[in-house]
Formats: structure tokens, sequence, C-alpha cells
């Protein structure tokens, strides 16, 4: 990995609140990311098998992760702009497509492959620049740990804002398929806008080594990242696709006459409260503790031990309980692991770190298809929710492994 070199800077040409373009930017790109997932019920309504809709589903990671691998190194050796500035572009783009490809399984998978590039860019290189911006000499020198506070709430503000919006318009609104992605195509290409006058905060390389040196991250085989940054990633969007795509399709019988709204509000549920926690996790994890990643991997045993109950009882306030249980989790486990990596990178490492711990994360959006094909095959949805309680329960062992070393 290349050794990082800040930007020089005069300050009193930049504004403190510069960071806020960038958090703006990564809420909008983060919205057009989760704008789809209350339209899972939409598009099996409408006639699509239940497999391909939950493959879409995942089809995103396949943009996420190799925009996470190679952005974050990328802009560790050419600077966050030349890597950041496409990004709402390219998420317009995959709306737009997503807007007119309803009927076309093809598009629909462009569009979603689209979104996720514009995801990883804005969670491996945006929350890097976010980070930078939010310190001196670019602000007011600010507590640990703020730039990763303000990182996981604009995603997660994003995620839920877009779920919300899309769950009502698609259920009460004209052009169900297309109205909200147009919507979020127009605040994609603003945001574009504003992130042109944001500064450069890591200068390119003057003699970059081997472009496969610099995809290298070091710091991955630190101890607190194999054994408790890992951990929480595995769970956070194991989480995110328990309470928002398999319950209210577990849920469609029960909520017949408002399906996609229902699917919203539960979307909305589980990360307001994620957003919610956030402001209040920073305080919960301190450095060389793991009193947030425990409560995280605490809440998240809890929410499938309850996802176990509720596929069985199939009730709104089960379902609701979840949401909660969950959404809590995935809220402190985010900041909680994003604290971890500040704590463990050097600068050159700081975006690699955060994209190896993200494309860990989305790994559970394949869960819906995963747990949808092993029910087709005889296994019940109670057992493998029960399962996944005991697989969440046992992560603590390997904190404390971590925290030991």
């Amino acid at each position: 990995m290349a050794t990082l070199t800040t930007v020089e800077h005069h300050p009193a040409r930049t504004s403190t609140r510069a960071w806020w373009s960038v958090a703006a930017t990564i809420f909008a790109i983060a919205w057009g990311g989760n704008e789809f997932t209350p339209l899972l019920v939409m598009y099996k309504q409408d006639g699509l098998p239940l497999t391909t809709v939950d493959l879409l589903l995942f089809e995103y990671v396949l943009g996420i992760v190799p925009a996470l691998l190679i952005g974050g190194p990328l802009s560790d050796r050419y600077g966050r702009r030349p890597l950041m500035r496409p990004a709402p572009l390219v998420a317009a783009a995959g709306s737009l497509l997503l807007a007119f490809g309803s009927d076309s399984v093809p598009m629909l998978s462009a569009g979603r492959v689209l979104s996720g590039v514009a995801l990883g860019l804005a969670m491996a290189v945006g929350s890097s620049w976010l980070k930078e911006l939010s310190q001196p000499p670019f602000a007011s020198e600010t507590a640990a740990g703020t730039g990763a506070r303000r990182s996981a709430m604009s995603l997660t503000g994003g995620f839920a804002v877009g779920a919300g919006v899309a769950g009502v318009l698609a259920q009460w609104a004209p052009l169900p398929e297309t109205l909200t992605y147009l919507i979020n195509a127009a605040l994609c290409v603003a945001a574009a806008a504003w992130l042109a006058r944001i500064p450069e905060t890591a200068a390119p390389q003057p003699n970059p080594t081997r472009l496969v040196d610099d995809l290298k991250v070091p710091a991955a085989g630190h101890r607190r990242f194999r054994f408790i940054a890992l951990p929480i990633a595995l769970w956070l969007f194991t989480s995110s696709a328990t309470a928002y795509a398999i319950m209210p399709t577990l849920m469609m019988p029960r909520v017949h006459s408002a399906p996609i709204a229902f699917s919203a509000l539960i979307t909305v549920i589980m990360l307001g409260c994620g957003f919610a926690i956030q402001s209040v996790a920073r305080r919960i994890d301190r450095p060389g503790t793991i009193r947030g990643a425990v409560l995280a991997l605490v809440l998240i045993a809890c929410g499938m031990g309850s996802a176990a109950l509720n596929s069985s009882i199939l009730t709104l306030w089960a379902t609701i309980a979840t949401a909660v249980l969950l959404g809590a989790g995935f809220g402190i486990g985010m900041v909680a692991g994003l604290q971890e990596i500040e704590r463990i990178a050097r600068p050159g490492d700081l975006a690699g770190l955060t994209a190896v711990f993200y494309s860990v994360s989305y790994l559970g959006f394949g869960v819906p298809a995963l747990m949808a094909t092993l029910h087709i095959a005889g296994i019940g949805y109670p057992a493998m929710f029960t399962v996944a309680a005991l697989l969440a329960a046992s992560s603590l062992a390997l904190l404390a492994h971590g925290r030991r070393g």
C-alpha cells in the first residue's frame, strides 16, 4: 500500500462545512441503493419469481464489492475527487435503468449493479473523504470518531428515507414502478453539482507503486480487525436483509391491502432505529474495549431469535419487534466497526480497510436468496433463524479472543 500524501491546504479558502456536500452525496446514493428494497413485494406481486427478485437484491453486491475493493485503494493512490465525483452520476444512471426496466430482468439487473457501483464508491471513497473533511485543517477540531459517525448516519439515513419514499409512492402515487427512481436520479444529479466544489484531501501519489501493491491492505491482518470488526461486518446486512427483505415477504398474506407500504414501514422502522442509536453509539464504544461490538451482536442475536418466533406466528407486533432489535444492532455495529477501522488504519490504509469491511458486510444481502432456496428444499424459516441466532451469539467468542490479543 502506497503512503498517502496529505493535500497542502489553505484553511481560509475552505468552509468548515465542506463535509456536508459529501454527506449529502452519500445520502442520495444510499437512497438510490435502498429504494429497490420495499419494491421487492411489488415485483413479486407483478409475477417475478421469488428467487429472481431475491437475486436482483443480491446483484447489487456485484457492483458494490468491486467498487469497494478497487475504488478505495485507487482513491488512496489518485485522490478522493476523481473516484467520488462520478459516483452520483452512476447512481442516477442506475435509477433510470430501474425506472424504465420494470418489464426487463436484464435492465433491472444492470440498474442494480450500477446502483451498487455507486454505493461502493460512496462507502469506501466517500466515507474516507468525509472523515478527512471532518478534521483539521478542513474543519475545526472534533471528537474522535466524528467522521465515522457522520458517514454511518448519512448511509443509514439515506437507506431509510429512500425506502420510505419508495414504498409510499409505489403504493399510492401514479407511476408506481417509475416515479421513485426518477426522483432519486434528480437528487443524484444535484448532489454531483454540489460535490464539484469540494476540495481534495488526499494528494495523488507523485511516484506510484504498482497498482497491484496498492490493492493490498496490510491493516486487514490486524488482530482487532479480524476478530472484532469482521464479525460485526458479517451481521450488518444480514440483519438488514432479514428485517426488510424476508419479513415483509413472509407477511404478505397478512397485509394484503397495502403490502408495499408495509414493507416500506418495516424498512423505515429498522433503519430509523439504526439511525437514531448511532448518535449515542460513539459514546458506548470506547478505544480498547469491545462494548459496542458486544452490544451489537447481542441485539442481533435477539433479533434473529425474534425472527424465528415471528416466522412461526406472523404477527404485526412480532415483525416490528424484530425490526427494532435488528435495527439497533445494525446501528451500533456500523459505528463500532467504522470506529475500529479509524483506530487501526494508517492514512494510506483507511479507504482500503473500509472497503474490506463493507465488502464483507454486503455478503449478507445473499441471505434472502439462500434462505428462499433452502425453504424450497424443505427447511423452515423458524429453523433457519434459530441457527442464525445461535451463530450470532457464538460470534461473541471471536470478540473476546480479539480483545485478549
